[in-house]
């Protein structure tokens, strides 16, 4: 993952070098920011999935990181990669969003 995102950089700064008019131009940066983003998900996805498989292996899996409480299985059913019960995930939310203002 490191590697293609090295890569997609690198390709980023030659077509910089190589984009002839504004539309062009305009169009790859569209192409490299949805890229960017996917790749960024991707990434995002897969320490989640890491996160989840450790909770596993420790005997962790399925209780709160927060409150310690069961998680419920009808939203791990939905969410395999929840950390927290609904409740407290709405406040981990909602202490983000205060901290980000």
């Amino acid at each position: 993952m490191v590697e293609e995102s090295k890569q997609t950089i690198e390709n980023l700064r030659e077509e910089v070098r190589d984009i002839g008019d504004e539309a062009e131009r305009a169009t790859r940066e569209t192409e490299n920011s949805l890229e960017l983003r996917a790749r960024d998900r991707a990434r995002k996805l897969i320490s989640k999935i890491d996160s989840t498989l450790k909770r596993l292996e420790d005997g962790d899996y399925g209780y709160c990181v927060d409150t310690g409480e069961e998680i419920g299985l009808d939203r791990l059913e939905a969410r395999l990669t929840a950390e927290r019960t609904i409740d407290a995930q709405e406040r981990w939310e909602h202490l983000q969003k205060q901290q980000g203002d």
